[in-house]
């Protein structure tokens, strides 16, 4: 379970915005235009086939290299990253995203050809940076193709990379058509690897579907406020700071620098630039970088404080006092969890004192329902700030006008 507080003045807000942001969500998901709503319950289904096999998977590899990048890939490392702590025996998971060639030559020396299962994942079957390290395994691992049952790919229905699969009877996973690269970590994308590795995915589905319940059901009014406070405050607040006070958040601030800067970067209806800049903090270590920026510099930003309660680490802050270095025995006898945490609010209660606009999720403890949840939050957060932008929040027009430039390049 997470606690959700906003600190910003929510009684100023139209009641109209957030009853016309929560009845445009209502219409996607009721519609069937947008099918990330629906991934927590038709999910459910793929887990349990694939822990039917898990077993057999189980004996025969002990990692599983994952080909894809951005949406494929973003929040599949999000969890696993949360999880890996209370999840230790789950397998090695392997990434190959980018096109750098000295992370692509280090992440292969770390395959073991005979006890490596290979996804390969890409909503269109077309990412050139998916299908060219995708090559490269191919070669490098003299990977046998057809019938392969050490390859499984991932991919629309009808895409390029579903026919290839087919034409080398490799098993495949679909993502639903009306699911965004973006908003598919609950589809296949990141089902089949990580339930495959050992993480309890069914759970995660549970937690993001509890939320979902709530938020039809308008128990999560929360939401609606801070969406509404974005976007009708987005000329004086045009960025919005992710502050987690935790190193396990680390890959989740980029899932969701994703999601929200692709989703919300647009022209509107009537042609006019929009969009709400995501930034991604950790602490306590970014309070002795970006902290000051945000204190004393432009009041242009809102912060989101998020921090974990109990952790599952009692480390303790040794009572020890040296010589010189008296000025810090103030924490001795504490948890490292007290200290962290103290860290968080004492920063929070500065930053209001600032003036800027903070809100506040609070973990009781990290565990699949909570990740689940907290998915779900931030993936509803985004469509609703997308409808009351008044934009098309699933498409991106301004990324395929570089992979058109990248395609004529190498054609020239």
């Amino acid at each position: 379970m997470l606690r959700y507080t906003n600190y910003f003045d929510t009684k100023a807000l139209d009641p109209f915005t957030l009853e016309k942001g929560f009845e445009a969500v209502r219409y996607e998901a009721n519609s069937g235009e947008v099918g990330y709503y629906h991934l927590p319950l038709s999910s459910q289904s793929l887990v349990e086939e694939l822990e039917s096999v898990y077993h057999e998977i189980d004996r025969r590899f002990n990692t599983i290299a994952i080909v894809g990048i951005g949406g494929s890939s973003l929040g599949i490392k999000a969890i696993e990253r949360l999880l890996r702590p209370s999840t230790p025996n789950a397998k090695k998971l392997i990434y190959l995203e980018n096109s750098d060639p000295i992370t692509i030559m280090s992440e292969m020396k770390q395959i073991d050809k005979f006890r490596t299962l290979f996804v390969v994942i890409s909503k269109s079957g077309g990412t050139v940076e998916t299908l060219s390290i995708f090559k490269r395994l191919i070669v490098s691992f003299e990977l046998t193709l057809e019938n392969s049952d050490q390859i499984y790919i991932v991919s629309d229905e009808d895409s390029i990379l579903s026919h290839f699969a087919d034409e080398n009877h490799l098993r495949r996973f679909v993502i639903p058509t009306n699911v965004g690269g973006r908003f598919s970590v609950l589809s296949a994308v990141g089902m089949v690897p990580l339930t495959l590795a050992g993480f309890d995915t069914g759970a995660i589905l549970q937690g993001a579907q509890n939320f979902l319940d709530q938020f039809w059901n308008r128990q999560e009014e929360h939401m609606l406020q801070k969406a509404a406070f974005y976007v009708t405050h987005r000329d004086q607040y045009p960025m919005n700071v992710l502050f987690a006070y935790s190193d396990t958040f680390e890959e989740f601030g980029k899932w969701v620098v994703q999601l929200w800067g692709e989703s919300l970067g647009k022209r509107n209806r009537r042609g006019e630039r929009v969009g709400l800049t995501p930034i991604s903090l950790i602490g306590s270590v970014d309070q002795h970088s970006f902290l000051q920026l945000i204190m004393e510099g432009p009041l242009n930003k809102t912060v989101t404080f998020m921090h974990i309660e109990h952790s599952e680490e009692h480390l303790m802050v040794p009572d020890l006092s040296l010589h010189h270095l008296e000025k810090s025995d103030f924490i001795n006898g504490k948890s490292f969890n007290d200290l962290i945490n103290a860290q968080c609010q004492a920063t929070m209660q500065s930053v209001l004192q600032s003036g800027v606009s903070v809100d506040e999720i609070a973990w009781k403890q990290i565990d699949e329902g909570s990740v689940g949840e907290l998915i779900l939050y931030y993936e509803l957060l985004t469509s609703l700030s997308g409808a009351l932008l008044e934009i098309n929040t699933y498409d991106q027009p301004g990324v395929e006008v570089g992979k058109k430039i990248l395609a004529d390049y190498f054609q020239k």
